[in-house]
């Protein structure tokens, strides 16, 4: 649903030079402090490099020779934080934003507003204390996201929301009035489900087991507590550092939807407000842990062209699950599991008991690839979304007249529908060339904030 257009607040315009050309703005005046920290950070890192060095040179200073020290190294600090922040700039042109940033070595940024694929504001926990975000934007064809930081919570958004309007097609001198799009909520995961789902995850009792299993091992064949204390420990933190992170990181998770996209709020000490862009969607891949089918629970995760948003959902009963699928892949149904149909039984000889995991579905909207036993994992592909179609055959998948099929999305991502009778492949691919092509030809324009 796409809300009407006067429910969003209208925002004062940005600034202008004059002629028209936009003005060019600093970064809010608390990001001198965090930059204050790099001549620090480097002589941090020289004493990690080299532990004994430092020591000895430390060993040799005197109290008026630290004093002194520091007496120097903090006001070259604060004056680099400062000179960085005063040669950091950045405007909003008619076509395109462009930063400026260097103090010995200039740079600018020019970023066509029209190649920009999302734009997410996160907030560090002392950003949050502070009132202020970052702003990370994404653009078509560059793995590296540039970034304004800091700006004021409410300047970052309100700039969040013209570069939105401007990508989407509004006019430069009205794109300042449209404001934050308004979003409605659609899902939220409680932390109680979040924490649970953490605990019934394999690799964290993975983790646990070789923390018993290997210590016990040790006190076997070495008898020497210091051994085993040294191995247990580092097992036992890694399995509780990889759910407490995940929580950490995922902890209030909400999903919205507003005209924009899909809008990802989560975090508990750093928030993050990320954005799933329509059409920009390449695979949707639908994950069922072992542990969590009793509850019918699932993971949804995505593949994004230019983007590293990897997670719509880190737990959600399946059907809340596939309702916000629809919103992202418009027109996609998912396919049940019944329908899916399996490789021929003489697959088990190139793949014994785990061939029962593998199932394919074609539909006239996508292409559902699954693999995985214990922990399965189907993948959604649109047919426009692929953009090449491969016919594979080992040796011994030749000897027993099976073939995979493969599909490649623009995420530089493959889809593997596995041991196929090879008749049923080389009719797949051919079949599937043309499905991609239909579907290029009929996918709707990938656009923000249509009506």
């Amino acid at each position: 649903m796409t809300a009407p257009r006067a429910a969003r607040a209208p925002r004062e315009p940005a600034p202008r030079a004059p002629g028209g050309v936009a003005a060019e703005r600093r970064l809010h005046p608390v990001t001198p402090f965090r930059r204050a920290w790099a001549p620090v950070a480097v002589l941090v890192g020289w004493a990690a490099h080299d532990l004994d060095g430092a020591q000895r040179q430390l060993s040799r200073l005197t109290t008026t020779t630290l004093l002194a020290g520091l007496a120097v190294l903090l006001p070259a600090a604060a004056l680099y934080g400062f000179l960085t922040w005063w040669y950091t700039r950045f405007a909003v042109t008619d076509a395109e934003l462009r930063i400026r940033t260097g103090l010995l070595f200039r740079r600018t940024a020019h970023i066509r507003l029209e190649r920009v694929q999302a734009i997410d504001v996160t907030q560090p926990l002392l950003a949050r204390v502070a009132g202020v975000a970052k702003l990370r934007i994404d653009v078509i064809g560059t793995d590296k996201k540039d970034e304004l930081a800091f700006l004021g919570a409410g300047e970052a958004r309100a700039l969040r929301a013209e570069l939105l309007a401007r990508a989407a097609g509004f006019a430069p001198e009205t794109a300042h009035e449209v404001g934050e799009a308004p979003s409605t909520r659609l899902l939220r995961v409680p932390p109680g489900v979040l924490a649970v789902s953490l605990l019934l995850t394999g690799a964290t009792w993975g983790t646990l087991a070789a923390a018993v299993a290997v210590p016990a091992v040790l006190w076997v064949l070495t008898h020497n507590l210091w051994t085993v204390l040294a191995t247990a420990l580092p097992l036992a933190g890694a399995a509780g550092a990889r759910s407490v992170g995940r929580f950490v990181a995922d902890y209030d998770w909400t999903v919205a939807q507003s005209p924009d996209g899909l809008r990802l709020d989560h975090g508990l000490l750093d928030r993050a407000h990320e954005t799933v862009p329509p059409g920009r969607v390449q695979t949707v891949r639908i994950v069922e842990p072992l542990l969590w089918r009793g509850r019918g629970w699932v993971r949804v995760e995505l593949d994004v062209a230019g983007s590293s948003n990897s997670v719509l959902l880190p737990v959600a009963p399946r059907e809340a699950a596939v309702s916000v699928i629809a919103r992202v892949l418009p027109g996609v149904a998912v396919p049940p599991g019944a329908t899916l149909s399996r490789p021929p039984r003489r697959a088990g000889w190139c793949r014994p008991l785990w061939w029962r995991g593998h199932g394919l579905a074609v539909t006239d909207a996508v292409f559902a690839a699954r693999h995985g036993l214990l922990r399965r994992s189907l993948a959604l592909v649109p047919h426009a979304k692929v953009q090449s179609v491969r016919l594979t055959q080992g040796p011994w998948q030749r000897a027993r007249r099976l073939a995979d099929v493969r599909v490649d999305t623009g995420a530089n991502k493959t889809v593997t529908a596995r041991l196929r009778d090879a008749g049923e492949a080389a009719e797949l691919l051919r079949a599937q060339a043309e499905r991609s092509r239909t579907g290029r030809r009929d996918a709707r324009p990938d656009r923000w904030m249509a009506s």
